[in-house]
Order: structure tokens, then sequence, then C-alpha cells
């Protein structure tokens, strides 16, 4: 089956679009990559969402403006996927639309809503839409996040020791899978949510993120800063658990300077990318991690991952490029492995992750221009994901 995965993590900076021919044949999932691309949101689209994002207030307008404008860039680039990487011939688009809000509260998801209306994709298309993935293990009870660790867990079963896949986008998640252990996958905490808005209101918007991490390199970490930005008690709350820029955004930023002022904005990122760095690496600690693997927007940033290192010295890092699934289209594709898991039948959480009281199939299919025909349901669900060319 060849699926197209469309994804914007919560620094909305940009849609990822990938596309892979995906085969069940017995345990395992066969992943061959077609290609990947990156497309920016329009202006208009990125700054309607950059004004509705808590905790700013927001309009029922602004969200239907949000849904239909989301919806039409993601329409965009899965029209051009379907041109450019499928040579005009696929079977699936799987949207995991822009998060606006997750909702949480004392550790418990109650909601979380993604917007970008997949009939702009059908009609574009022709093809079906996976959509909405994260609600219905909301449902039974699970974080709804991250939902990467399926294919994260496929894929860290043919290494040895205790691997972890660690995707730094706007939010930090680790999949740790150890040994005669069920997999674990949780949010450590930011990763760029904090430094993009930091570098934006430093730079009154001039700059969305800090280039190359230069500016971080430039300043000092403060160690004051730091202790009072490590006090969050999100950091000592047991896995299961997602969070989002419902709690990590500027005006938490500015609480945590108003007790320690640091004057300096280049100490503020370089504190900023060492809190992402400590956070990331007690993480790993606690679970035994022998080898990270690592993906998302943050790999490019050379200044956290030289910090990420230094926090874990016996730890090797390594893209997950190496493994062959390319680090900057990873997510992407692990949405395109979870429309695939649904359109077959089969689950794509995984209850320890997650928190969910049972394994869920995800999402909901809006149909394309020909009347919906599901494949038959598979008879068993894969335990290895193997990237073929």
């Amino acid at each position: 089956m060849r699926v197209i995965g469309l994804m914007s993590g919560t620094s909305y900076d940009a849609i990822e679009a990938a596309a892979a021919d995906l085969t069940l044949d017995g345990d395992t999932l066969l992943l061959r990559p077609l290609g990947h691309f990156s497309v920016p949101y329009p202006n208009d689209v990125r700054d309607l969402i950059a004004a509705a994002l808590p905790p700013a207030a927001t309009t029922t307008q602004a969200v239907c403006a949000l849904d239909t404008g989301i919806g039409q860039a993601f329409a965009d680039a899965a029209e051009r996927a379907l041109r450019e990487l499928c040579d005009g011939t696929a079977d699936l688009v799987v949207s995991h639309g822009q998060t606006i809000h997750h909702w949480v509260e004392d550790g418990t998801v109650r909601g979380t809503l993604q917007l970008g209306q997949p009939a702009w994709i059908a009609e574009r298309t022709g093809l079906p839409v996976v959509s909405d993935l994260r609600s219905r293990d909301v449902a039974a009870g699970g974080q709804g996040a991250p939902l990467v660790g399926m294919t994260d867990t496929l894929l860290l079963r043919a290494l040895p020791g205790t691997p972890a896949a660690l995707n730094l986008g706007g939010i930090a998640n680790v999949t740790v899978l150890a040994p005669g252990a069920e997999p674990l996958a949780f949010d450590t905490g930011p990763a760029n949510a904090l430094l993009d808005a930091a570098v934006r209101h430093f730079t009154g918007g001039a700059a969305p993120y800090d280039e190359d991490g230069r500016r971080a390199a430039a300043g000092r970490t403060n160690p004051e800063l730091l202790r009072v930005l490590l006090d969050d008690p999100y950091y000592r709350r047991p896995a299961p658990k997602s969070t989002g820029k419902e709690h990590f955004h500027l005006p938490y930023l500015q609480r945590a300077l108003d007790v320690v002022p640091t004057p300096a904005a280049d100490d503020v990122l370089a504190t900023l990318a060492r809190l992402t760095a400590v956070t990331v690496a007690d993480a790993c600690r606690a679970h035994g991690v022998t080898e990270l693997v690592v993906s998302g927007g943050g790999a490019r940033n050379p200044v956290l991952m030289r910090m990420i290192a230094e926090e874990l010295p016996r730890v090797p890092l390594r893209p997950s490029d190496d493994l062959g699934l390319p680090s900057d289209a990873k997510e992407a594709l692990a949405f395109a492995v979870l429309g695939f898991l649904t359109v077959r039948g089969l689950p794509g959480t995984l209850p320890s992750g997650t928190g969910a009281r049972r394994a869920t199939l995800l999402g909901s299919i809006t149909p394309g221009l020909a009347p919906l025909r599901l494949p038959e349901p598979a008879a068993q669900a894969p335990r290895l994901l193997q990237i073929t060319h």
C-alpha cells in the first residue's frame, strides 16, 4: 500500500510530507521510503496559529478559519506529494493536522485538538484520509501522545541493550525499549518550544529560531535560572505523561525570569538548551538507556546535540538516518505507519506508552472520490519494522 504521511509539530513552522510503500510480511512491516519534503506554512496561516495557541484567547471564528486554512495547506502538500513522490498513484493519505490544544489536568489528558479539515485533502487528491489520530487513545484513558511510540518500538526491536528513540520537536519525547519490559514512551519536556519562544521575543519576531544554536553557543548557562526551571513538577511526574505549549510558553519563561533576572538574551538561550539536555538525560538515565536514536528539528542544532552528549557521556547518539528513517521525515512516516495500521484493522497504540486501558485503532476516515473499500483485516500485528530500498 502506498501511503502519504503529513505532519506539523508543535513548532508549527512547516508541514512535513513523506511517502512510503508499506507491506505486512508476517510479523514484519516492510517500509520503503519514496521521498519527503518540507513546505512552510503560508504566512497568514502561521500567524493565525501563533495568535490562537495558548495562553492566548481565541474565538470560534478563528478556530474555523484555522481548520480551513490548515486543511487547505495540508491539501496543497498532499497534492504535491502525490505528484512528486508517488508518480500520481497512492492509496491513502494520513494527516496529523496541527495540534492547537492538548488539554491536561493533573496529569490526565481530558482532550486534544488537531485542526486541518481532512475533507480538503480528500477533495484535492481523491484519496481516503485518516486523520484525528490522537482522540481515540485519549477516550481510552491514554495521553494521546507520543504516538510515534509504535513506530519507534517496531524499529528499536532490532537493536541490542536498552535503546531509546528521541524526537526533538517543540516538545521532546522518548521511546524506551528495555529487555523483558513493555515499551515506554513519554514527553520529557520542552525541546524547541521555549527556545523558539525566547528567540521570537528577544528579536521582536525578526527571527523564528536560533539558527544552528549560534546564540546559545555564545551564551553561558545561568545555574540559578536552570534550577528554577528544573523545579517544574512535570519532570517528577511518572510516565506515561505528555505536555505541550499549553504549559511551556513565553509567559512561563517570563515568570522564571522574574524570579531570576538574566539580562543577556544569549545566556537565557544557553540555559534553555541546557534545560532540554538535562531533562532528556535524566529521563534516559532513569530507564537505563544504552543507545539514543535521535530525530526531529532539534537534531540539526549542534549546540543542543553537544549538550545532550555531555549529559550522557556513556550513551552513544546517532541519527535515525542510520537506521534508514530520515530524521526530518521520521514523524511523517510514523503517521503513515499509523494510518496503514488503521485501515488494516490493527491498533496503533501501545498502552504501556500512552497509559490507555487498551490498544485502540486510531483516527477517523474521510472517503476519497471512490467508494470507500478497506483491505481485509491483517491476521497479525507487526513486531518489527524493516526499512527497504
